[in-house]
């Protein structure tokens, strides 16, 4: 792989051409499904564990600052509001996604821009969604490029959601294209962000999202203060290609119609809060279930997926790790609790149903396999045999997942999913969540989008 050396710079300046009037009425529409989507899970996230301690630790730091820590409505310098509120976006694992490039976006873009325009003052609708749709076009981008980023250990999401963030602040904050290929550099020399922590099913992984937000605000500000960044942050001899991907990587996807091919309109909205992976084998246990099968009908399980999915969320499940990480990211537990509830929910993830005795039981009888037939790093496939007890088998498969463009969700189940967020975790009642929804659905009008958003957004009840 040879690229130019001024690679990074020439994106930065497609970027700095971009205008509000340049974005499609339906990419416009999408961005404002991203903000109800995640404003909610946001919100559904306040008692979630990990969340309270964190804005308790930074609270004791922070009395005062520029920018709001949605949760508690705490007052944070822009760094620390991005990664408050970005912990609470991933934190129930309820939050949008790139399916093919498995990154999950405004985790990361969301409360890096919302601490941005903050602090900032008087951010207009329009520019904020310019911004939004910089950053999520390019953590999109990145993703599909870096094609097997997951397969090698990295969190996609933390990798390229801080470049990606740091070019929606770079836009925030008036930067030219040399700007933001210096916000571009601060961000990625800052860039972390290990798969590890999801696979062992630990608090930290959902804290990954915040600190990938942290380091692009910070990495924006320090660029719009005239602070040199690596140059060539992307193609570099140690740039993110060479260094984080080893050369496999798939360029002229980052690049190819930027502007005019939106991968915005490829993203998905989760139904489950749990990790994606498991998705289309908990959709066909629902499925299962209401076709008559039983769980006390079932002898063996067997789940065949791709083998970043199985690396992912193929261990068998552990009920003594007492973890709810663990569970949201474990195929055997989220089939279980499909086939016995009919139903995955928030509920499905809280402390008591993780060690559900009658979910554990049936989860020790489902083996999750490395199926050698599905391309390994495909998302989607999942194929699912059950042996019944009277020795029938039953064999169900698919190759799409619910809320994809594919099997899309339905704006009336987005917004379903967003008032029961809000309820879940702030007590809102509809009026509540209703009046957050006309602000976002309205951004466009506003003079201060941040302002807007925050105003809107519900107190703990």
């Amino acid at each position: 792989m040879r690229l130019d050396d001024d690679y990074s710079l020439r994106l930065c300046e497609q970027l700095a051409r971009w205008r509000y009037e340049d974005l499609p009425a339906d990419v416009v529409h999408t961005l404002k499904l991203f903000l109800i989507d995640t404003l909610g899970v946001i919100g559904g996230a306040a008692h979630a564990p990990g969340i309270r301690e964190l804005n308790q630790r930074l609270a004791k730091w922070e009395a005062a600052g520029t920018a709001t820590g949605l949760i508690g409505k705490r007052r944070y310098s822009p760094p620390t509001a991005a990664l408050a509120n970005g912990a609470a976006a991933h934190a129930l694992d309820f939050d949008d996604q790139h399916d093919p490039a498995r990154v999950h976006t405004n985790c990361v873009v969301l409360p890096a821009l919302l601490a941005t325009a903050e602090d900032i003052g008087n951010v207009s609708g329009k520019d904020f969604l310019l911004a939004h749709a910089t950053g999520a076009e390019l953590h999109a981008r990145l993703g599909l490029a870096c094609y097997n980023s997951l397969g090698k250990g990295w969190h996609p999401t933390m990798v390229f959601g801080t470049p990606a963030a740091s070019l929606g602040a770079g836009r925030l904050l008036k930067l030219d294209a040399e700007g933001l290929r210096n916000a571009l550099g601060m961000a990625f020399h800052q860039v972390s962000g290990s798969a590890q922590s999801m696979r062992d099913g630990v608090l930290s992984k959902r804290l990954g999202a915040g600190f990938a937000a942290r380091a692009a605000v910070l990495g924006a500000f320090l660029a719009a203060d005239g602070l040199t960044g690596t140059r060539r942050p992307l193609e570099g001899s140690a740039g993110l290609f060479a260094l984080y991907e080893r050369a496999e990587v798939k360029p002229e996807i980052l690049t190819a119609a930027l502007g005019s091919h939106w991968r915005i309109r490829e993203y998905s909205f989760k139904p489950y809060p749990c990790c994606r992976c498991n998705h289309t084998a908990i959709g066909l246990g629902i499925k299962l279930r209401g076709e008559g099968v039983k769980p006390s009908d079932v002898k063996a399980v067997e789940i065949g997926m791709g083998n970043v999915n199985w690396l992912t969320v193929g261990e068998p499940y552990d009920v003594r790790r007492d973890s709810v990480v663990h569970a949201q990211f474990n195929t055997a537990y989220g089939f279980a609790r499909a086939l016995i509830d009919a139903r995955v929910d928030l509920r499905s993830y809280q402390q008591a149903a993780i060690s559900d005795p009658a979910v554990v039981a049936l989860a020790a009888k489902i083996r999750v396999l490395d199926d050698p037939a599905i391309e390994p790093t495909a998302i989607e496939p999942a194929r699912v045999k059950v042996t019944l007890n009277d020795g029938r088998v039953i064999e169900v498969n698919s190759d799409t997942i619910k809320g994809s463009p594919q099997e899309p969700m339905s704006e009336d189940e987005l917004l379903a999913k967003f008032r029961g967020c809000l309820e879940f975790g702030l007590g809102a009642k509809r009026a509540d969540a209703d009046r957050l929804a006309a602000a976002v659905m309205n951004i466009d009008k506003a003079t201060d989008a941040a302002t807007a958003l925050l105003g809107a957004f519900p107190q703990s009840r």
